[in-house]
């Protein structure tokens, strides 16, 4: 019923205002001679009730004391009222002060203006306060209302508090607060206990019943982030979260922005910190290609590149839309920065050369690649074209038209390789290298095409860079959006193998460390990253269902598919021949991997990208594996070249 009841009419708080300040008026008399009536001029009395009223009026008009909503009032309410009783009780001061230096009878007492500045304060503060904490009275008798305790009890914790008090339709009320600062445990905040965060699963047992948890801390660790959600899970406790400051609306938390916490957050780790003074004195003011600059990776390395104030960012892609869509987002949000999409395919030796000759780049950041696994493991004339003829024909473009650096996003799908995508990314990685290797040892490049270079622009040999990494969050086609999908549709969930996991890291993460890995790199490296421990899919899968609220195999299902063609359990960063020298970044360090010679690796990729025009899979997939013997097919129809290989040896 209360609930229901409008917000009172501005001129009501403002009569009420009035009235208020009349009756501490007479109350201050009555204070001021010890509540003796007889002793209190009438004639006076009401002269200055009168004439205090009438600065009242004019006072309370200008600043505007009525204008708040009452069952809202706030820190800036309160201190409308003390500017206005201030204003008017100096106006009367300075009239008494006025009046006793014409040696007059001052107007009213001295003492009375102090008593009545205090009595206006303190009735005009308690009555909006009362009824503010009417209603909020009111709203927790729901018997339906949620409970709710609040991670953090610092301004972001308040702000959720008040979100959570005022509005009607979230129906939750605070029941606690938890912190990490013990010197806060056992005190209050608006008649809200503060908690230390290591008492959490007494305080739960302690409450009848908690439903909902809003972590309201900027920057948690994803160890402390990851510990609580699991206390959460544990207890059948839905964990919210709050979005970041800088999304807020006005300064304030809109209710609607309070939503459940992603999975995403759960994977994250601590931020990769990288060297913005590097990299920006070797980026700023270059003209830099970035292929594949519609996709999840590439958008994202032109996202960060421009805080490095670039000269010109080219946008090479052949899916149009994607790109059409990036370049708008780009027009809205970077005006200052010059971009060009360019609409081309890296297999198209032509046109990626009409690309190098009209912006003669310093910078080539190539994330052109097929990357789905099963996909290419039926087509891998596709994969072979793409991934390797595309690299080569953007390595050897890089070289001629002078490129200070390339830098290719490889995967960790390239280590002991178990299907034709992780193959093909590695036969790119040995060719950059290869190429790499022999200009720098030589001098001289003379195999296709590569004798006619631009020597008018070259001033050093350009630097060849590789980064590796696994699997990164919410790309297209990640298993993250599929099981959200499936979870929407009420399951089932399939995973293809109970033991199967994955290496996860954000967008953001990934196209940092190629941006690093670009500045420190001298030419020839892999550089890989500490990407911590591997994730299993299916505790991914069985937590993604209890963060939605439910219960898994009970309310979602999951089913176990099989391993997928050319799948492998877990990943690697590395192959048995290979280990690690450190940088000085301590989460990223340097693969030392066996050299190849470029005149054989020429011949055998030639001979590799001329076997996709016989249209005989076998055949070019026979070629893959003589070009990298470590390439061992999984759950594939070319196992059995193994076989062979194994017998023949």
């Amino acid at each position: 019923m209360f609930q229901s009841i409008n917000i009172v009419p501005r001129w009501i708080i403002f009569m009420l205002d009035m009235i208020i300040c009349m009756f501490s008026l007479g109350l201050a008399y009555f204070i001021r001679y010890n509540f003796d009536i007889y002793n209190i001029d009438a004639v006076s009395f009401w002269r200055n009730i009168f004439i205090f009223s009438s600065i009242n009026i004019i006072v309370f008009v200008c600043v505007k004391t009525y204008a708040g909503i009452i069952r809202y009032t706030s820190f800036q309410d309160a201190h409308r009222i003390v500017l206005s009783i201030s204003i008017s009780n100096f106006a009367f001061f300075i009239t008494n002060m006025t009046l006793m230096a014409y040696g007059l009878k001052p107007a009213i007492s001295n003492v009375v203006l102090v008593i009545n500045a205090l009595c206006s304060f303190v009735l005009l503060v308690s009555y909006r306060v009362l009824v503010k904490y009417f209603f909020l009275y009111i709203k927790n008798l729901n018997l339906d209302k949620r409970h709710v305790v609040i991670y953090g009890a610092g301004e972001v914790g308040m702000a959720a508090k008040r979100t959570l008090d005022h509005d009607v339709v979230v129906n939750m009320t605070v029941n606690a607060f938890l912190d990490d600062d013990t010197r806060k445990e056992g005190k209050n905040i608006e008649g809200v206990k503060i908690h230390a965060v290591n008492s959490f699963e007494k305080l739960i047992k302690l409450h009848d019943k908690i439903d909902d948890l809003i972590i309201a801390i900027n920057n948690l660790s994803s160890e402390r982030k990851n510990r609580i959600v699991d206390i959460c899970l544990k207890h059948n406790i839905r964990v919210l979260t709050l979005p970041p400051v800088t999304n807020w609306i006005n300064g304030h938390i809109n209710s609607e922005q309070i939503q459940q916490i992603k999975i995403e957050n759960l994977l994250e780790r601590e931020p990769i910190e990288i060297h913005n003074d590097s990299i920006a004195e070797q980026i700023s003011g270059k003209r830099i290609v970035v292929t594949g600059a519609a996709g999840s990776i590439g958008s994202e390395i032109v996202r960060q590149l421009i805080h490095f104030n670039p000269q010109l960012i080219i946008l090479s892609d052949q899916a149009e839309s994607p790109l059409h869509e990036l370049q708008l987002e780009l027009e809205d949000t970077c005006k200052d920065q010059i971009f060009h999409s360019f609409i081309g395919d890296v297999r198209d030796k032509n046109r990626m050369d009409t690309l190098f000759k009209t912006f003669q780049p310093h910078y080539v950041y190539h994330a052109a690649a097929y990357k789905h696994v099963p996909l290419m493991e039926h087509n891998p004339a596709e994969a072979i074209r793409t991934n390797i003829l595309g690299t080569k024909i953007i390595a050897n473009l890089s070289v001629q038209y002078g490129v200070q650096k390339f830098v290719m996003v490889s995967t960790d799908k390239a280590v002991n390789p178990t299907n034709i995508m992780g193959a093909s990314k590695r036969i790119a990685e040995i060719y950059v290298q290869a190429l790499f290797n022999s200009f720098s040892e030589r001098g001289v490049i003379y195999e296709n095409g590569l004798s006619h270079l631009n020597n008018n622009r070259r001033k050093e040999l350009t630097k060849f860079i590789t980064t590796r990494f696994g699997n990164v969050l919410g790309s297209n086609g990640s298993v993250i959006p599929r099981f959200k999908a499936q979870i929407e549709k009420g399951g089932p969930i399939t995973v293809t193998h109970p033991e199967i996991t994955r290496y996860f890291m954000t967008i953001p993460e990934a196209c940092r460390l190629v941006l690093e890995a670009g500045s420190m790199g001298n030419g020839g490296e892999i550089f890989i990253f500490d990407m911590g421990k591997s994730v299993k899919i299916v505790e991914l899968a069985k937590k993604m269902i209890r963060l939605s609220g439910l219960i898994p195999n009970q309310d979602i299902a999951i089913e176990f598919t099989g391993l997928r063609p050319g799948e492998k359990l877990y990943e690697e960063l590395l192959n048995d021949e290979e280990n690690t020298i450190p940088t000085h970044h301590h989460k990223i360090m340097v693969a030392k991997v066996r050299e190849y010679s470029f005149e054989l690796v020429v011949k055998q990729v030639d001979e590799l990208i001329q076997t996709t025009a016989t249209g005989n899979t076998t055949r070019m997939v026979s070629k893959m594996k003589e070009i990298v013997p470590e390439f061992k097919s999984n759950n594939s129809i070319y196992e059995s070249l193994d076989y062979k290989a194994e017998l023949s040896n």
